[in-house]
């Protein structure tokens, strides 16, 4: 699944986190997928399994490289922001408000930072059960 055309809204960490739960939509859903499409080998002439194993490996990568997109574009964004409450903070080293607003954006960038080690089990293990059921149909390009 694609990220929304709209954007991402990287203000939010719960709506992060709710737009990456969708997108892992597919990833959560694998092994159902590959037991409804790939086919055991009673019925392996019924269906192309290799045709049906492209496209699904097609869908992961597309789905990981989104993820990823979206993941590192909103740490960028939010490690900007940190970097400007940082230089507003040192000009006035008074203002509690601007400490706090400082202090929730840091824990913000942690746990989108910790989105990354996430999405690496989660893919991982999409991988995991993609080879294990599609290694005999198809066998992925070696620069990917």
């Amino acid at each position: 699944m694609a990220a929304p055309s709209g954007g991402v809204n990287c203000e939010e960490f719960a709506e992060f986190q709710e737009l990456l739960k969708v997108m892992r939509t597919i990833d959560d859903r694998i092994v159902h997928e590959l037991n409804t499409t790939v086919p055991t080998a009673s019925f392996v002439g019924k269906i192309d399994a290799s045709q049906t194993c492209k496209q699904l490996y097609e869908s992961l990568m597309a789905a990981h490289a989104s993820r990823d997109k979206v993941i590192k574009n909103c740490i960028a964004q939010t490690s900007e922001v940190v970097k400007n409450l940082r230089e507003e903070r040192e000009k006035n080293l008074d203002d509690l408000t601007l400490l706090k607003q400082l202090r929730k954006e840091q824990t913000k960038l942690k746990w989108m930072q910790s989105e990354l080690n996430v999405e690496e089990v989660v893919n991982d293990r999409s991988w995991k059960v993609f080879n294990e059921r599609c290694r005999i149909h198809f066998k992925p390009p070696k620069n990917e």
